[in-house]
């Protein structure tokens, strides 16, 4: 494995992570859940969210270096 993960892997994380984070909110709304299982779900949701700024701040991090990249804005909103 590299040491350094390239921009294009940071952006995959990001918007792949932005969609599990939505879906993942969406079945913790579930009226199925047990409350138990509600819990661990939030706790996977919160993982994933850290990890989502994570991978932000190492992106907003390349933006500063290389202007070619699209901002973040743009990467959130563009349709895939």
């Amino acid at each position: 494995m590299t040491e350094t993960i390239s921009s294009n892997a940071i952006i995959y994380a990001i918007l792949s992570l932005n969609s599990e984070i939505e879906l993942q909110k969406e079945y913790i709304e579930s009226p199925e859940l047990s409350a138990d299982e509600r819990e661990n779900e939030e706790d996977i949701l919160g993982d994933m969210e850290q990890a989502f700024m994570e991978f932000l701040g190492a992106y907003k991090a390349r933006c500063r270096k290389d202007k070619t990249l699209p901002s973040i804005d743009e990467l959130l909103t563009s349709k895939l």
